[in-house]
């Protein structure tokens, strides 16, 4: 490949990444299961103390059951999406949280981003559009982040069709 080739290949080339949002960092989750277990002990005993012992295991269940439902979002978290734009490729990668890959590949040239408002409170989806096929990316994202990709997608698609040329 020449100079002039490659130069040409990397103006058009573009990548990115798609993580969910995820506002408690494990620090925090540590330090909120504790709060939450210590709270729970000490009133757990306290309704021991006048009586109401089985009450004890309710508390012990209700932390259990926070705690797993933390630990299901936070697994639910590592799903992410990746998108490769170059002059010859689109790349789509979703990876599931248990480790699979989905890949779609599609041409750029025909590839069309469309942002569609799907619900009457105003949420939106996002899908690309190329020969035939639909591909839904970007469910995690909210409204405002899928908009923002939208444009960014659709100049990452126009760059890599002026660089084919």
């Amino acid at each position: 490949m020449t100079e002039r080739e490659a130069e040409k290949q990397s103006r058009g080339t573009s990548q990115f990444v798609l993580h969910p949002h995820r506002s408690l960092s494990s620090h925090g989750f540590l330090i909120l299961m504790t709060v939450l277990g210590v709270v729970s002990f000490i009133a757990g005993v306290a309704f021991c103390m006048i009586g109401a012992w089985p009450v004890m295991g309710f508390f012990g269940l209700d932390v259990a059951l926070i705690y797993w439902a933390f630990k299901a979002n936070y697994r639910a978290g590592r799903l992410y999406e990746t998108v490769d734009v170059t002059p010859d490729v689109l790349k789509l990668t979703r990876v599931q949280p248990d480790g699979r890959t989905e890949t779609s590949e599609l041409n750029p040239y025909w590839a069309r981003v469309s942002l569609t408002t799907d619900h009457p409170d105003g949420r939106t989806s996002l899908r690309i559009i190329a020969q035939g096929r639909e591909l839904l990316i970007g469910k995690f994202l909210t409204d405002d982040e899928r908009r923002d990709f939208a444009s960014a997608l659709t100049g990452a698609l126009q760059a890599a069709r002026v660089a084919q040329f």
